[in-house]
């Protein structure tokens, strides 16, 4: 019997529901029959969180807190055997009143940094297969010190990858966006021909990779009412997002567009006549997600050299530690991130592969 992907999952903030969500995450059964998750976290706090909700507190703690910034314990995967599953590699961070706590503070940013940082350096070093990760808020990561506005673009700088993708899926639906967290005024100047093309071509090579796509037919919108009608309501599609299909096309691309936003995901989803909908900001893509699978949606950052998957939702402070936040998303994104490594593990790069010989 083959043995089943670890699976990284990080806990999250610990002052929001991130540890709720993954203590009920590992008492799902569908995880024990698809992979190895191996939470990064604190452990004593995930038991204290499972005793208040009256939750099992059955899996294997390893490694031990850091004691210096050399120390590295996510290493200790390497000596995991075969059959080890439900495992918490323990990495501290979570200060008396941090759990529930409600609130965005410095030590649960730091304390979810931390946690980041050991699942992509685990990854990238081939210690597990994927990472999934439980929310953070941007407000405590940058309390923290962080300069990056999320977990996408601060995943794009562990990995050292300049361009990446968020998608989302969840209710026979399948989101990309061209632009990620930026005001709507900045949207039409944000986005361009070669950023929908990179978009597109991203998608449409991790659809054939990872989801078995064979020849991904995908859909452009519009920014504007009508895809702008002619150019009577802006003219984006004509300069920008026209060009693009073109580019793609010649490529080799079944790409489809502008196609005005407000019939282009009725037609992805009722109509089933597109694998993924390329969307021009993150509105405009994530609300008809949201409305089709709010509790259970996932998001898949494409473009990196690792598989990272993730709930489609924040840290909820207002539900924090009252059980309840419901694990589906959390649950749908590991099990997503076990198939995607069974599909097609990701390459590491070549210095990398050299590196460890």
């Amino acid at each position: 019997m083959p043995t089943l992907p670890l699976i990284a999952v990080t806990m999250g903030d610990p002052a929001g529901i991130g540890p709720e969500v993954v203590v009920k995450a590992l008492a799902d059964p569908r995880l024990r029959a698809a992979c190895r998750p191996v939470v990064f976290g604190d452990a004593a706090a995930l038991r204290d969180a499972a005793s208040r909700l009256a939750l099992p507190a059955d899996w294997q703690t390893v490694g031990a807190r850091a004691r210096s910034a050399a120390f590295r314990p996510y290493l200790r995967l390497r000596r995991l055997p075969p059959d080890a599953c439900q495992l918490v590699l323990d990495l501290g961070g979570v200060t008396p009143g941090l759990l529930f706590a409600a609130r965005p503070t410095r030590e649960g940013g730091a304390a979810c940094l931390r946690y980041i940082e050991g699942a992509v350096a685990a990854a990238r070093e081939g210690l597990v297969a994927a990472i999934a990760t439980a929310p953070i808020n941007k407000q405590a990561i940058a309390m923290a010190g962080s300069r990056f506005a999320g977990h996408t673009d601060l995943l794009a700088h562990l990995c050292g990858a300049p361009d990446p993708v968020m998608m989302l899926a969840g209710g026979g639906l399948r989101v990309a966006l061209v632009t990620h967290h930026i005001a709507l005024a900045e949207v039409p100047h944000a986005i361009s021909t070669e950023a929908i093309v990179a978009t597109a071509r991203t998608v449409a090579d991790s659809l054939r990779r990872f989801f078995a796509v064979g020849e991904p037919r995908l859909a452009v919108c519009g920014l504007n009412p009508h895809a702008s009608d002619g150019s009577r309501f802006g003219d984006e599609e004509l300069r920008v997002i026209e060009p693009a299909v073109v580019q793609l096309r010649h490529a080799g691309i079944n790409a489809r567009g502008p196609i005005p936003p407000d019939t282009c995901f009725h037609r992805a989803v009722k109509g089933h006549e597109f694998d993924a909908v390329i969307a021009m900001y993150h509105d405009q893509g994530l609300i008809p997600l949201k409305l089709l699978a709010f509790d259970e949606a996932v998001n898949v950052t494409l473009g990196l050299p690792i598989i990272r998957t993730s709930v489609d939702h924040g840290t909820a402070y207002d539900i924090a530690g009252r059980g309840a936040a419901s694990p589906n998303s959390l649950v749908a994104a590991i099990l997503l991130a076990a198939d995607m490594s069974r599909r097609g593990a990701v390459p590491q790069p070549q210095g990398e592969r050299e590196g460890r010989r």
